[in-house]
Parts: C-alpha cells; structure tokens; sequence
C-alpha cells in the first residue's frame, strides 16, 4: 500500500512540475504585433505538409503586401520576396481551428485564441473590448521535460524492482508464513512493585534481572547465564505478569509469543518461525523471549497420532536445539509459562535449556491483601474498606480473580451513581466472580422456593453440627448462576493439607440439602445433582489417590485410562483387579452411606431448627453467621426476624460485620 502511494505521489509531483516547467514564454498583444510590424507584412507563405518551405540559405518565398494589406501586382502577378526563416509569418489549421504561428527571432509564438493574426476591423475591436490576446512559446522548457520525463521513468523503475525484490523474499519463506509472529517490546513499565504476593518468586526472578544488568558479575566466578526459566502455576496467579516484570527491571528487548502461534497448517513453518524468532533475539540481544502456553507445542514426544502432531514434534525439536545445540545463545534468556508442566517433554525440562523452573502458587492471605491493594491504587475506596477482611473470605483466589473482584465492585459503584467503592459492592463482588449474579427478577413458584429453602437449611446445619467443616458465612435462596441456592463456608485460615475427617465432614455436609428433602418433602429431586458428583469425586479419591481406605491400605491406583497421551498407551485398561475394583466401589459406598446416616441424624435431632431457618429463609432469603447462629441455639422465627429488623441498616452500611468486623 505505502509503495503504491509512493508511486501515485512522485507521478503527481512530477506531471505538476512539468506542466508548470512546460509553460510557454507569454508575451501580450501589442509587444508581438511590434515584432511583426519591425518586419513588415507578409500575406501568404509556400508551405508543404504544414511545414514551411525554405531554400538551400533558409529564406522563405512569400507574397508582399501593401499598406492597405491588398497584395502588391506587378503586371497582374502577384510580387513575392524572400524572408529569413526566421522572419516569417505563417498560418496553419488544425482541428477545424485556425492557430496562426509566428516566428520572430527563431522563436514560434502560438495564438491561444482560435483567430488568425491578421491588420484588421476585427482584431481591432477585440482589442477595444478589452479582450487580452496572448501567445506562448511552446518550445520554452522542452529540456526540463525531457529531464523529468527520464527521471520519471527511472524511479518508477526503481520502485518496480524494490518490489519485486521484495515479493521474492518473501516467497522464498512461503510468503512470509514462515517469519515469526513474535512481538517485541522495548519499554516496558511493568516493575516487581506491580507484582504482588508472590515475594519469594520475585526473588527467583530478581537473579535473573542480575544475569541480565551485570554479567561479567557472574563469569568471572564461573556462574553461567541460565538459558530459560519457566514459571509454573494455576491460571491467573500472574505468570505473564512475572515475565513482562523481569523485562522491564532488566530494561532489555522482549519477545512474547504464544505456543499455538508456531502452529501453522503449512508442514515445517512452526519450525522455520523458531528458527527466525531466535535470530531476531541474537541481533538483539540481551533480551527476554517470553512463550506462553508452551505446552501447546512442548508436550512430550511420542505421544501422539498422524502428521499434525508430527509438525508440533518437529517444532519441538527446533526449540530445543535452540536452547542448547551447537549454536551459542548467550545473553538470550527463555522464559516460558504453563498449567501443565507434567505434560512437557521431559528434554526441554532438563537443565541446560529451562534450568529453573519457578512454581507461582495461589496467594496466600498476606498475598491477597497486597495484590487487593496494588489493583485498587486507582480506585476510589470508602474509609471503612478493609482489605484484611476482604483477604480472609477470598480464600483460594488467584490474582485474576482479585483484580475481577474489584472490577465488579467499581461497576456495581458506578451503576448505583457512588462516588466511592464501598463494603456493600466489594461483598457483592465476592459473591459475584464466585457463583455469577444475582437472578432477582427470576419467577420462581412457591414449591420451589420452599424445597430450596429446605435444602440450603439442611446444608448449614450439618455443618455447623460437623466439627471439621469451614464457619458458614452466608445461606441464600436467590438463585445464582445455575445454582437455586447456596450456602457459603469460608476458612478461617490457608491449610495446605485437608484431613481425612475434614474430607467426611465436606460429605456430610454435601449431603445435608438431599438428606433435608427426604425428612421433609418425602421426596428426592434434581437439586443435589452437583452435591452428588462433588461428592463421588471425593470419595473416589479418598479411596484410590489419597491411601485413605482401611481396606485398601497404602496403595495409588489412579485413574482408569490415559486421556491425555492417547497414542502413549492405546489400550483401556485398569491398573487393578476385577477383585480390587469391586472392593474399590464398596469403600467408596461405604464413606457416602456412613456421611448419609450421620447428616439424617443432624437433621433429625435439630427438625425445629431446619423448620425455623427454612421459614426465615423464604421470608428474608438472605441469612448470615450472627442469623444461624440463632437459629442453632434454639431461637424462634419470629426473635431471629425481629433481629434481623433491628441490624438490617447496620448490616447495610457494613456487611463485613457478619464476619465479625
């Protein structure tokens, strides 16, 4: 597109400058009838083919003329005489239109008016008119429009070539398929300061940053460069954060590329592209080439079917002779960043190529409350925000959803026309990067409600009744997501290991709203159908991965079949017995039957109170800790309304209050 402007702008500038260039000598009426007059008047001129025609010495045969303008006869003849070629006065026509010609001084001045140049009434009264007669030289400037004209057509030429050149480059890489689509950033403003919660992975990075300032630093004592970190962890705990951050603390050049961007539908460009991102890194190097989502061409070799996989596994390969061939990359540090490591080929975990690999964890409650705080610099907060107490019910948040957290709570702000983002929004925000919003406008039947109600009740009580289970914070029957309802537990505290009676409690607790439908309904219904499959999956692994059967004893089993390596092993089957698996399904029973009859024993012994939150749920549809806790200490209805009466506006001003602030 630029070449083609480029061409249409150097026509346009050169037909403008020989046009004016081209622009005849003008000269008026009375200096050219002056010229003519020095020389007398001539009538008519020999000429053959519109052309003049002169003598061996240049003089031209023409009739003279008297004063009158009649033609002088000598004995009935015309008289003629001899001019100077470049005397004369000639007269042609061309396209029905007389343009008269007259050369004075070897110079030929054109008429611009369709009249023949002539002593006359005629001319006279144009003159008298005031209309301007003028003639022009066309000779004048021909030099200059054959310069142009010459230049012209060289750089055209010039620009036609350029292109060319250009088009067959890039056929030469199949029509620039297969250049990489790295970007490469050089000012990057992201500093560790923008990077919260994850102090000792900043640490890890921080030496990389050292290689990259002050080499000679660690040379000297023999410390070589490291040739690629890959940083680890579940989505959204900031890995590409990280990358951009060592970039930006080092001040080098950053390449960022996805995994998938390598994959092309052209055999052999995956390859190729790996070849030209790490050349570009060599001319500009030290620098950073950052590949996100690696496990999209770095998962292990071997392991899959037909020619697509063939073409990622020859990707891989050129990304590993890369990292540590026979080629020399100092000064060029990989970063890289997955979900899955345990899918990598295990030759681009070796040291060599990623020689560290950082694992960037969920926060934890100190980690939450600095990433809350750095992604709220430019929001404006009420006073009473505290992100200590925001921090303890986010439990299990990872960065992104922190920062989405607080999105959500500047939207519902602005939607509600406050000038400041209070605790009513951030609590809402919680609950709403949780389980979705809130469906009020939903028309739900009074049979429904009431079995919701139950259900939620039946949740709360069996865990609050469950030594092990986590303080309930909140029991709701406004529908959210796909969920009627819910009821809310949140930790008091990041335990990295969960028991085997904290596993049954969850079951029991899992359990409560079927276990409540059957006391009070006399029926079962669709309601528990995610408590079921939450509640399987559990006990299934308490029973096969966790060694936590009696039965069974210290023994893995794992999972059935390979889903993520079909062609590693093609065949289905079970790494057990027929006899074990039997025994497999009748502990897993066994843990489900045993929670069961302890959550109808629960709900048996505290009937009144599931009646009682049931009531207070349909009527308020929102209860929290201070409302169960009432409620389980024997309360009635009607004192628990009259409670709730009483706090509603405090509540309103500080929902963080039921959490005990």
């Amino acid at each position: 597109m630029w070449v083609v402007i480029a061409v249409v702008a150097i026509a346009v500038v050169a037909i403008i400058l020989s046009t004016t260039l081209n622009t005849g000598t003008s000269i008026d009426f009375a200096t050219f009838k002056t010229y003519v007059d020095n020389y007398g008047r001539v009538a008519d001129v020999s000429y053959s083919d519109g052309k003049v025609v002169a003598d061996d010495s240049g003089n031209v045969t023409v009739y003279v003329l008297d004063e009158d303008g009649n033609y002088v006869l000598e004995d009935g003849v015309k008289t003629t005489t001899t001019v100077s070629a470049k005397e004369v006065i000639y007269s042609v026509s061309v396209d029905n239109y007389n343009f008269t010609g007259y050369s004075v001084y070897g110079t030929t001045y054109t008429s611009t008016g369709p009249s023949m140049y002539s002593y006359n009434d005629l001319v006279d009264s144009w003159i008298d008119y005031g209309i301007t007669i003028s003639y022009e030289d066309p000779n004048s400037g021909s030099y200059w429009s054959s310069i142009l004209s010459v230049l012209m057509i060289v750089v055209v030429c010039v620009i036609f070539w350029l292109i060319i050149r250009s088009a067959a480059g890039g056929g030469t890489k199949g029509n620039s398929f297969a250049r990489s689509k790295a970007r490469i950033s050089t000012n990057i403003k992201v500093r560790f300061t923008d990077v919260a919660g994850a102090e000792e992975e900043k640490l890890e990075l921080a030496e990389v940053v050292e290689f990259l300032k002050q080499p000679k630093k660690f040379s000297d004592l023999g410390a070589r460069i490291p040739k690629g970190v890959l940083l680890v962890g579940p989505p959204g705990t900031g890995k590409t954060l990280f990358a951009k951050a060592v970039a930006g603390e080092a001040g080098v050049p950053f390449f960022s590329v996805s995994g998938s961007d390598f994959v092309e539908m052209y055999v052999g460009v995956g390859a190729s592209r790996v070849r030209d991102l790490f050349d570009m890194a060599k001319k500009n190097q030290p620098c950073i080439i950052f590949i996100d989502e690696i496990d999209a061409v770095g998962r292990q070799r071997g392991a899959g079917l037909g020619g697509g996989n063939d073409e990622r596994e020859q990707t891989l390969n050129q990304i590993l002779v890369q990292m540590d061939g026979f080629e020399s990359n100092e000064g060029v540090i990989v970063m890289a960043a997955t979900n899955r490591s345990d899918i990598l080929d295990p030759a681009l975990m070796r040291p060599g190529r990623f020689d560290r690999q950082i694992f960037v964890n969920l926060p934890d409650v100190k980690g939450r409350e600095q990433i809350l705080k750095v992604h709220s610099r430019n929001k404006p907060l009420a006073p009473d925000v505290n992100f200590k107490t925001i921090a303890r019910i986010t439990s299990g948040f990872s960065g992104a959803d922190l920062a989405n957290l607080l999105n959500e709570a500047a939207i519902l702000a602005a939607r509600a026309n406050k000038k400041f983002i209070g605790n009513i929004e951030l609590y809402e925000g919680v609950n709403k990067v949780l389980m979705g919003p809130q469906k009020k406008s939903h028309v739900i039947t009074e049979s429904d409600k009431r079995i919701t109600a139950y259900h939620e009740a039946g949740h709360a009580i069996v865990a609050r009744m469950s030594k092990h289970c986590d303080p309930v914070q909140e029991v709701s029957i406004i529908p959210r997501g796909n969920a009627a309802g819910y009821t809310m537990t949140r930790p008091d505290s990041d335990d990295s290991h969960v028991s085997r009676e904290k596993l049954k409690d969850f079951i029991c607790m899992a359990l409560g709203g079927r276990v409540a439908e059957e006391l009070v309904i006399k029926d079962i219904t669709t309601g528990a159908s995610n408590d079921l499959e939450r509640v399987t999956e559990i006990a299934k692994k308490m029973v096969t991965e966790w060694g936590m059967s009696d039965k069974l004893g210290l023994v893995t089993y794992g999972s059935n079949s390979q889903t993520v390596f079909l062609g590693k092993d093609m065949e289905t089957h079970n790494a057990y017995s027929e006899q074990t698996a039997k025994i497999i399904d009748e502990e897993m029973h066994s843990i489900v039957d045993d929670a069961h009859a302890r959550a109808t024993g629960y709900l048996t012994e505290k009937r009144s109170v599931l009646d009682n939150m049931a009531r207070v749920l349909i009527e308020r549809e929102t209860i929290y800790t201070e409302e169960v806790d009432m409620l389980m200490e024997g309360k009635s209805y009607t004192e628990v309304i009259a409670f709730m009466d009483e706090q509603d506006s405090a509540h309103m001003e500080n929902p963080f209050k039921r959490y005990g602030e």
